[in-house]
Formats: structure tokens, C-alpha cells, sequence
């Protein structure tokens, strides 16, 4: 009898095995039907470091020039995801990105959200990055709102899925469907409002993407190869009606997450978060005023 117990109890209590995050109960990009590159996007820059073969894009950076990608429209709100797959081996000072901008149409003053996969030394793992500008913060004077981790899995092995919900109360970056940040809407001075487009490049950020700049781009190792497969991008766009609704990550049609899906998060952020930008003391929070309220 004791033996039967202990099974129904692993069948029934979420896992809380420290290597894998427990299942979030409900899988987004389920929902969203995916799209071929062309229906999409367009190349943005780069076009002789850009393929397309069966669905999938490959995009690369050599010493001569990186690549990057953008969609044909621009969105208010929407769930935004691509299954990547990065390069093994030394990848220092390279960014491989996948996020949503507006720089063109404001320039100088733009908003961003940012997934990006910070290049690695040997032996090391990448880190993924979560980033948001607001209204100009990340021109000039940058004010970052970054949040990295290290992922439960090597993401050179295989694709894995990466998305972006953003409505107008909340952005919610996921892996794999697993929620592993909530960027809720504090004031408008701090959330994304106006229309974004969905952009992915790789390019040379060797100034700061390792280990803020130590190591940089070795191009011994060129080409530095990315891909992209099964994209999504569902959402209201600029010329929907006012009457859109915007889409959900959760089982609510309201959007919150559910219970499973805060442990989940709650579990990535509690073994694989390796830096909160609202808890560095270095920074100064009075730019920063969404912390004083998250915890």
C-alpha cells in the first residue's frame, strides 16, 4: 500500500526536480498557428548572410557582415515566437536575437524588447537575456531592464521555442512554453505602448556581450551560424480595429497566468536566473521606479 501511495503522489505532485522546471499546465504556441518565413518577414540587412530552406532561416556572421530580419507589419499586441537553434563551440562577443523594436519609426527615442542568447567561451553556457527599453532608454544614455539566465538544457543541441506575449498590461517571455519572466504594466512611462515590429539578427557585440566585453568575436571560428523555424506572430497589428482582442499566453482569455504556470516561472527564476537588474545595488532604481513596487 505505502508503495502504491508514493506513486499516485509522483503522478499527481508537480516534479520539483532541480534540472527540469516543472510543466506550466498549459502550452501557448499550441494555439498560434506557425508561418513560413516570406508570409512574414523580409530580410532587413545582410541578404548574402540570409537563407531559407524548407521553412527554416539561416543567418550568419562573419568578419565581413552579420545578418537580421524583420516582419512586414507592425503589431500593438501579440504573441511573437521562432524556434532557434545556436552554434556550439566559442561564440564570444556574437548576439544572436530575436525581439521587438520600433527604432525605425522612432529613432532616438524608440521601445524594445529584447530575447537575446549571449555568445559563449568553450565550456561555458550561453545566456539568454530578457530586455526592455522604454521610450528612449536604450538611446543614449541606456537604461536597461535586463533580466538573464542560464537554460536548463544546451539550446546549441537542438531548436527550442522562444516567445514574446506582449498586451497592454503585461509583456511574458517564454521557453518552451515555460513562463520564465513577467514584466507587468506599472505607468505608461514604463511599458511598451506604441506599435512594434518583430525583428531576429546575429550580429558583433563584442564591446559587451561577454562577460561585459572580456572576451570577444574570434573570427578563427567564423561563420557564427543561427537558424530560425516555426514562426509565430498573432496579435492585433497597427491597423486592427480598436476592437481587437489581445491574445492570451494563459488559459484565461484575461491573460493572467495561471497558478501552474507562476510555479513554473517561479522555479526558472529560483535556479536558472543569474542576474535582476532590480536587484543590483549598483543600479539607480529612481530610473528604474517599476522596482520599488515587484517585490
Amino acid at each position: 500500500m505505502a508503495l502504491f501511495l508514493l506513486l499516485v503522489l509522483s503522478l499527481t505532485v508537480p516534479s520539483t526536480n532541480a534540472y527540469w522546471p516543472p510543466s506550466p499546465g498549459y502550452w501557448p504556441s499550441s494555439k498560434f498557428s506557425s508561418m513560413s518565413f516570406y508570409k512574414g518577414f523580409r530580410n532587413l540587412w545582410g541578404p548574402q548572410h540570409q537563407r531559407v530552406d524548407q521553412n527554416a532561416l539561416t543567418i550568419w556572421l562573419d568578419s565581413t557582415s552579420g545578418s537580421g530580419f524583420k516582419s512586414v507589419k507592425p503589431f500593438r499586441s501579440g504573441y511573437f515566437g521562432a524556434s532557434i537553434k545556436l552554434q556550439p563551440g566559442y561564440t564570444a562577443g556574437v548576439i544572436t536575437a530575436f525581439y521587438l523594436s520600433n527604432d525605425e519609426a522612432h529613432p532616438g527615442h524608440h521601445d524594445e524588447v529584447d530575447i537575446e542568447f549571449l555568445g559563449t567561451t568553450f565550456g561555458k553556457p550561453y545566456t539568454l537575456q530578457t530586455n526592455v527599453y522604454i521610450r528612449g532608454s536604450g538611446d543614449g544614455r541606456i537604461i536597461g531592464r535586463e533580466m538573464k539566465f542560464h537554460l536548463w538544457f544546451d539550446p546549441t543541441k537542438d531548436f527550442h521555442h522562444y516567445a514574446i506575449l506582449w498586451s497592454p498590461k503585461e509583456l511574458i517571455f517564454l521557453v518552451d512554453d515555460i513562463p520564465i519572466r513577467r514584466y507587468p504594466r506599472k505607468s505608461a512611462a514604463t511599458f511598451p505602448l506604441r506599435p512594434m515590429w518583430v525583428y531576429g539578427s546575429i550580429w558583433d557585440a563584442s564591446s559587451w556581450a561577454t562577460e561585459d566585453g572580456k572576451y570577444k568575436a574570434d573570427y578563427r571560428y567564423q561563420p557564427f551560424v543561427a537558424r530560425y523555424t516555426n514562426f509565430k506572430a498573432t496579435g492585433c497589428t497597427a491597423y486592427s480595429p480598436a476592437r481587437c482582442r489581445p491574445v492570451s499566453a494563459s488559459p484565461y482569455r484575461s491573460g493572467r497566468l495561471s497558478r501552474q504556470q507562476y510555479w513554473a516561472m517561479r522555479w526558472v527564476q529560483r535556479h536558472h536566473l543569474v542576474y535582476d537588474y532590480c536587484r543590483d545595488r549598483k543600479r539607480d532604481h529612481s530610473l528604474t521606479p517599476e522596482c520599488w513596487s515587484r517585490y
